[in-house]
């Protein structure tokens, strides 16, 4: 009892947590398979290993606030093939993230822009990279409440500290002019310091609207584009595709010939 006793504070200010669920199973089984020492020791810890390892990618999951879990072998490349899958599985490579480099996706709602910036986010998390993902109009929201709350400056370093921040649904909404230069801001902060991973459904072009300024978005895509990847995503929306396949528009078609 003493042992089992001395054993448990031990595990408890290792921080272990795993090895001591199984600690009697493996231990029985190194028994009976007659396993050595140094290989026993080797289970329990590799176990340990793994179960922290999950612990870890559960908790900066959380932290990186992301819409959903989305893999990228969820990912139909068959139906969106304007995609370019070799580009998507360099970038899953994450190496744009260890330069400090962006990747921008382009297109029409409901392309999979998000999703491929879930996939990439889930990825970066696994290999301990820090990811916080948020939408442009959540960006925004958060920073103007920060700016009259005076705590502007810790709200910034949300957005400037991770390794890579994902600023999703850039476009719908146009900037007022401060939510516009707190954007030019986060962008020149992270500039060749952090990786920046975009979604918008404006071409470039029309950034200018976006942000009420075309002086101001010129600016926010010069340092944007300097080191990036651009995806341009043409094609059906999947939330379309999905009605379809229920029938939807055929019974709607027949309602109005109804009529």
């Amino acid at each position: 009892m003493i042992l089992q006793e001395r054993l448990e504070q031990a595990f408890s200010q290792l921080g272990w947590t795993r090895i001591p669920e199984i600690l009697h199973r493996v231990a029985e089984e190194a028994s009976k398979e007659n396993i050595s020492y140094v290989e026993f020791l080797d289970n329990l810890l590799q176990e340990e290993i793994l179960a922290k390892n999950d612990r870890y990618v559960t908790l900066k999951t959380k932290q990186a606030h992301l819409p959903y879990h989305k893999t990228l072998e969820q990912f139909d490349f068959s139906f969106q093939p304007s995609i370019d899958e070799k580009r998507i599985r360099h970038l899953a490579t994450l190496r744009f993230i260890e330069h400090k480099e962006n990747a921008i996706f382009l297109g029409p709602p409901g392309v999979g822009k998000t999703h491929l910036s879930v996939a990439l986010a889930l990825k970066a998390i696994s290999e301990r990279y820090t990811v916080y993902f948020t939408t442009a109009h959540d960006l925004v929201q958060t920073l103007q409440i920060a700016d009259r709350n005076n705590t502007i400056r810790k709200k910034m370093k949300m957005y400037t500290k991770p390794h890579l921040l994902i600023i999703d649904e850039i476009g719908y909404r146009k900037m007022e002019d401060e939510a516009a230069h707190f954007f030019f801001q986060i962008v020149s902060e992270r500039y060749e310091k952090g990786s920046i991973l975009l979604t918008s459904n404006k071409s470039y072009g029309s950034w200018g609207e976006i942000f009420g300024d075309n002086v101001l978005a010129t600016a926010i895509l010069d340092r944007l584009l300097h080191h990036s990847s651009t995806i341009n995503i043409k094609g059906e929306s999947y939330r379309i595709k999905e009605k379809k396949k229920a029938g939807f528009f055929k019974l709607d078609k027949q309602n109005e010939q109804g009529e």
